[in-house]
């Protein structure tokens, strides 16, 4: 492959900003968009928009990194310090299995509306992994590339124009850039942490990214140029901005001050969100908001369990193996499909056993991820500002600021909330 100052077109770097897109859109947007908008009309518009703006410096860094150095974050980590590494290691193990449990079960409980069916969730959790696991042996990287870049546009197409049909019947009064429907009690404070904790995404998939970026280079045979690179992320990044604000009108315009609420059953739930398309584009297009949800939040099960997987391969790798970083153009190893077994092992037991209800765990997991964003991001600024990342490269004096005041407000909600819980 064709390294060092080789460039290509931005039509061969195009997808890996979309791949983060997808993993970011599923729940963070379907479930807790549409909740707060249900929740709160307008009034948490500003914590969406907080979220989108202080997070962004982290996420732009995974692919930044990757461009500029032929390199992943966990290779930048392990350059940062072995305690570095392992920090990142020990995050991703204590949160890889409450993110993949709450994708699947959403997704398992749509699959179950869409298809009719009336198996068990951790049947069709195990279908599920068993089939994600089957397209990544079969088409790898590039099915996935693929893949994603069709769902997306058909989830953009059919949000937007319900969005677009709703909004002259949406009260907008609500709208806040300040949350006081926080304080006045009418939105309780861990539903927005848990908003913030995925909005846009966790913070962990900045490694993808970088990842991704690594193994479209080595799909197309050349390394992407920066620009390229950074093109593809930022309009990875501004459709997931758009289409949050969007899926927040449906659920204002829709459910706010009607004295509807969603369910916290996974069937209902999915049914709520079906219905939030079909009242305003018509029930002749049920058929087709089915195939989008359920394509969409498909293809979030399938970037996930890719992820973490591939995180964990190229971190053991690293931490044992290739703490230099030599191999970061090869394929995935076989920590790769052993996390993947794993993983989806472990959730299916999970859900067997602890089957709860939707929104409560999507609630738990969200709130994870917030609770170690402020680490993961500390990480993320310490590589793309080291000397791994030639001067030109880095990050302007802007952006690094925005990290700072970034690290500073998640940090501080971060303690705000264990406070309050220990309290």
């Amino acid at each position: 492959m064709a390294t060092g100052t080789s460039k290509t077109s931005f039509r061969k770097a195009f997808g890996p900003g979309l791949m983060w897109a997808a993993a970011a859109i599923g729940v963070s947007h379907l479930v807790q968009s549409t909740r707060a908008g249900a929740m709160a009309g307008f009034g948490l518009a500003g914590v969406v928009l907080l979220a989108l703006v202080l997070k962004y410096p982290f996420f732009e860094f995974g692919p930044r990194y990757a461009a500029a150095t032929g390199l992943s974050l966990v290779e930048g980590y392990r350059r940062i310090g072995r305690w570095a590494l392992w920090l990142y290691l020990a995050i991703t193990f204590s949160t890889a299995l409450f993110v993949q449990l709450a994708v699947v079960l959403f997704t398992a409980f749509l699959v179950k509306l869409v298809l009719g069916l009336g198996w068990p969730i951790p049947l069709l959790a195990a279908l599920l992994c068993g089939v994600c696991a089957g397209l990544l042996a079969a088409g790898r990287f590039p099915f996935l590339d693929r893949v994603i870049k069709l769902v997306m546009v058909l989830l953009a197409a059919s949000t937007l124009a319900a969005a677009a049909i709703t909004l002259p019947h949406a009260d907008f009064s609500s709208l806040a850039i300040w949350p006081k429907s926080v304080f006045d009690g009418a939105v309780p404070l861990a539903f927005v942490l848990a908003l913030m904790g995925w909005m846009p995404s966790a913070i962990d998939i900045s490694v993808w990214s970088s990842l991704w970026t690594l193994a479209k280079d080595r799909v197309t045979g050349e390394r992407a140029s920066p620009s390229a690179v950074l093109l593809d992320f930022r309009i990875g990044y501004v459709a997931t901005g758009v289409l949050a604000f969007a899926f927040l009108a449906l659920g204002s315009a829709l459910m706010y001050g009607t004295g509807q609420t969603f369910s916290a059953r996974g069937t209902e739930f999915s049914a709520q969100v079906v219905d939030l398309y079909t009242q305003t584009l018509g029930g002749w297009t049920r058929p087709i908001v089915f195939t989008a949800v359920l394509t969409t939040m498909f293809s979030t099960t399938l970037t996930v369990i890719d992820g973490f997987p591939r995180a964990i391969d190229r971190g053991l790798r690293v931490a044992f193996i290739d703490p230099e970083g030599t191999s970061a153009y090869a394929g995935t190893g076989r920590a790769y499909w052993g996390a993947i077994a794993i993983l989806s092992v472990l959730t299916v037991l999970v859900l067997a056993a602890f089957p709860g209800s939707l929104t409560t765990m999507v609630d738990f997991a969200t709130i994870v991820s917030f609770l170690t964003a402020p680490a993961l991001g500390y990480l993320n600024l310490r590589a793309v500002t080291s000397d791994s990342v030639p001067p030109e490269l880095r990050p302007g004096r802007g952006l690094v600021l925005l990290s700072w005041a970034g690290l500073i407000v998640l940090g501080g909600f971060a303690v705000l909330y264990l406070f309050t819980r220990l309290a």
